[in-house]
């Protein structure tokens, strides 16, 4: 009742995020990116994709998409911070094969194209696919629980409840 009053939210209820890409999944320690595997960035997963279309995994905004639209980190109304980085390195593409379809500070729901990328421009250039997903906000007793095994449907497999 006081969240409809007041537009409050309670951090302690679950969220669920679904699988932002359709593929494989890949343990974030198996991730070959210190970055990733050592959860210096945050806790989450990584998938290797089967197409490259970005979906939104949770209900959010659209808070950072580098010039080199490599990445897109999302906020949900409770405040969990996505990162979903398109594959190991492609920063040097210099957004190369990446094309946009949402805007920063844009609101977007489950399954709502994100983005797209050239899968196999990705693979020519010899350049790790693999895609982490990560809640980059595990501070405090959010704990993060990888529900998804083997292969994931984008925008309908639940991926992680944190």
């Amino acid at each position: 009742m006081f969240k409809k009053l007041f537009g409050r939210t309670n951090s302690n209820s679950k969220e669920t995020l679904f699988a932002p890409l359709s593929g494989q999944i890949v343990p974030l320690d198996q991730v070959p990116d210190a970055a990733f595997a050592e959860k210096m960035l945050g806790d989450g997963v990584a998938i290797q994709p089967a197409e490259g279309e970005v979906v939104a995994p949770i209900e959010g905004e659209v808070v950072t998409i580098p010039p080199t639209k490599h990445a897109i980190g999302i906020r949900s109304p409770q405040g969990v911070e996505i990162l979903i980085h398109i594959g190991l390195d492609t920063v040097q593409l210099k957004g190369e094969g990446f094309e946009t379809l949402v805007e920063e500070g844009q609101r977007v729901s489950v399954g709502q194209p994100l983005l797209r990328f050239q899968l196999d421009l990705l693979q020519a250039k010899g350049l790790n696919t693999v895609t982490p997903v990560v809640i980059t906000d595990t501070k405090g007793d959010r704990s993060v629980e990888v529900l998804a095994q083997d292969e994931v449907t984008k925008g309908k497999t639940i991926l992680i409840q944190i």
